[in-house]
């Protein structure tokens, strides 16, 4: 996935126990991990808020983008994209 969860990169920053960062967000140890092995497909804002107060970072500081290196990269419109008007063949 091409967004990075570095999660385990801040608590070790901040020499925390994932049960400790857990209670203190208000989310279970076993959400953390989810984030933390990158299974998660969404992360609330209100989350996110929680886990940068607690860990005092940056959003940032927890989340990463790294190109998907054996897909090759999608246009940003598509061929039947409605921003075009029409069908980019027809033009």
């Amino acid at each position: 996935m091409p967004i990075v969860v570095d999660i385990d990169v801040m608590l070790a920053r901040r020499k925390m126990a994932v049960g400790t960062l857990a209670e203190r967000v208000g989310v279970t140890p076993a959400n953390i991990a989810v984030l933390k092995n990158g299974r998660a497909k969404a992360v609330r804002f209100t989350t996110l808020e929680a886990l940068c107060d607690v860990l005092q970072c940056q959003p940032g500081d927890l989340l990463r983008w790294e190109p998907a290196s054996s897909a090759p990269p999608e246009p940003a419109g598509g061929v039947d994209s409605p921003s075009l008007g029409r069908d980019a063949r027809d033009a």
